[in-house]
């Protein structure tokens, strides 16, 4: 970014995460890896091949209750260093010796948990019978919700050995070809009019006023991931083999049953979101980007032109403390309470927003653990999209502020609820920015932006776990080339676009660069799954008496402690209705209607 960029934004905030650990080298991070790995050596020796013996014994229910209440403590011990360590990785994956403190900290804290390892096997173990009679303690009767998880893992679960082996080997195996890709996707520059830019900079090009701009960027992105194919080609050849060993070995039906049982969602409600959203795609985007194509007087437009600002856009830059007043302004118009828990964020060096070299790409809230606070990470470059990009992670971070209170076994949030805050932040903001349109025109344009944040939160959400099901599937046969690789992606870019949009050679190689297929296999139909219901969840706020926020407060701090039907009931919401998924693609639907009904008017 430009000196001039960065004075038209003013002063951004980056991290301070001395509320962490004051250094690499400090004493107290030293203090507490030495004092993490003894409490787990301890843990082991005190408890390995007891646990049956102790649940079965007089107050067996309390005993459990004091060693779950202790792996707990450790937990968050272990998740306060680990994240110290990914968040210094994140702010700069360039610096050698950055990488080097992370991957060291990361060996020594596998070698840690492995003492730990043999805890939930063993809990797993215990017969139903006495684990039932142990929960009719109140102390044990606490941490029901994460034992219910756990025994839900029981029949995947492998002997100690194997679970041992798979974790070590980790390190040397999904954890550095995740790294590879990052550092390697860190470390690419895309040449545009003669500037070297990072990822992040040129995918910014595609938003751009310019039209020629849009297109040189699109085209410096199709020459360097062309040119890197065959590395990232088996970077995911290798993953997918990797998650088809690990599926075979547990023992689950489906390519991605692993990440619905982590999710703690049934397969049936994701297969009936998948065929809702393919079903819609001629309602949604199909139709959007003929409308678009339109506005630019085309037929057809160019993929580079699939994001561009409307001919009748003003391209504003928002600074930071616009977007800052902006957003909180949003979350204090819902709920004093939210924008108060929000405020910190920003005061308090909890936020990393500037771009610069070596900073991870994208942009994400890390939850560390509840005995710390949540940081953020951006990439701002002062767009609208980027104020919505604020406004999506810090819901994150109100979430996990508020869910630290289950403590760390049970504060994390499945990921389809855990979209849920962020997804509804945004769209505090946008309704927040349309209600001060000042004429039809300024409406439009921001219709049309939520629209088409809407169909990538969705739409190409849903193309994109599509696209994964495609090539887990097909590798399951051999190694897939990265022309093969392509043509999957092609197949269901073109299905989800439609006809208006012109995939360009080069577009084949797009799907390189998506960081959650590296880092989080079928992850990605959680955004969907997080707009659609937050759509239908933001018409019940609407038409609400008052007591929303307080079910809604209600719902975060539950954090990971409740299935999304218990969570969704309040709010006379459910998800396993399959009629609930057209409720949320009907807002979309919408929204579209009132561009129409504008185009026809004049």
């Amino acid at each position: 970014m430009s000196d001039a960029a960065k004075t038209e934004l003013g002063q951004m905030p980056e991290w301070n995460l001395k509320d962490l650990y004051p250094g690499t080298k400090s004493p107290e991070l030293t203090r507490d890896l030495e004092k993490a790995a003894s409490n787990a050596e301890q843990f082991q020796k005190d408890w390995q091949g007891k646990l049956e013996e102790i649940a079965a014994g007089e107050s067996g229910g309390e005993k459990l209750a004091d060693i779950i209440k202790s792996y707990e403590a450790m937990g968050d011990l272990i998740g306060r260093i680990g994240s110290y360590a990914g968040l210094l990785y994140a702010g700069n994956n360039e610096d050698p010796v950055t990488a080097k403190f992370y991957g060291d900290t990361q060996e020594k804290l596998t070698n840690i948990y492995n003492s730990l390892l043999f805890f939930e096997l063993e809990f797993n173990r215990i017969d139903d019978a006495v684990l039932d009679k142990a929960l009719q303690s109140a102390a044990l009767a606490h941490y029901r919700p994460w034992v219910d998880d756990l025994r839900k893992e029981k029949p995947y679960q492998l002997s100690d050995e194997l679970e041992k082996l798979f974790h070590e080997k980790g390190i040397t195996g999904r954890g550095s070809w995740n790294r590879l890709f990052n550092e390697t996707m860190t470390s690419l520059r895309f040449p545009v009019d003669g500037e070297e830019l990072a990822l992040e900079q040129a995918l910014s090009l595609l938003t751009d006023k310019e039209g020629d701009k849009r297109k040189k960027g699109a085209v410096a992105i199709s020459k360097v991931l062309g040119e890197n194919i065959r590395l990232f080609s088996l970077i995911t050849n290798t993953l997918s083999k990797d998650l088809e060993i690990s599926t075979r070995w547990r023992g689950y039906e489906d390519i991605a049953d692993a990440r619905h049982l982590g999710n703690r969602v049934e397969r049936e409600v994701v297969d009936a979101l998948e065929s809702a959203v393919r079903d819609a795609y001629p309602r949604l985007s199909h139709r959007y980007y003929k409308i678009k194509a339109k506005w630019f007087g085309a037929e057809k437009l160019d993929f580079w032109d699939r994001n561009a600002p409307l001919p009748n856009d003003t391209n504003r830059i928002y600074s930071w403390k616009e977007a800052r007043e902006t957003v909180l302004g949003a979350y204090g118009g819902f709920a004093p309470e939210m924008a108060q828990i929000a405020e910190p964020f920003f005061d308090k060096g909890w936020i990393d927003a500037p771009t610069r070299q070596g900073k991870s790409p994208g942009a994400f809230s890390h939850p560390t653990v509840p005995s710390a606070h949540p940081y953020i990470l951006l990439n701002y470059m002062g767009k609208p999209r980027d104020v919505m990009t604020l406004a999506h992670e810090l819901g994150h971070g109100v979430h996990q502020v508020l869910a630290a209170g289950q403590g760390a076994l049970m504060a994390q949030t499945p990921l389809t609820l855990a979209e849920t805050a962020s997804v509804f932040g945004e769209m505090l903001t946008f309704r927040a920015l349309l209600a001060s349109a000042k004429d039809p025109m300024e409406r439009k344009v921001m219709i049309a932006g939520k629209v088409e944040d809407m169909i990538n939160t969705v739409v190409r959400q849903i193309a994109f776990y599509t696209f994964e099901r495609k090539l887990h599937t097909e590798r399951r046969e051999g190694e897939l080339t990265s022309e093969r690789i392509g043509e999957l992606w092609m197949s269901v870019q073109e299905e989800s676009l439609g006809p208006a949009i012109r995939l360009h050679g080069g577009y084949e190689n797009y799907w390189a660069y998506i960081p959650h297929f590296i880092h989080s296999p079928f992850y990605v139909y959680a955004y969907a799954f997080g707009d659609c219901l937050v759509n239908s969840l933001y018409a019940v706020y609407q038409n609400a008496e008052e007591g929303f926020s307080d079910k809604y407060f209600d719902m975060l701090r539950a954090g990971g402690s409740k299935h999304h039907k218990e969570l969704l009931a309040p709010f006379g919401l459910d998800a396993s209705d399959p009629a609930f998924w057209g409720k949320g693609l009907s807002m979309i639907e919408g929204l579209i209607d009132e561009l129409e009904e504008m185009e026809k008017s004049g």
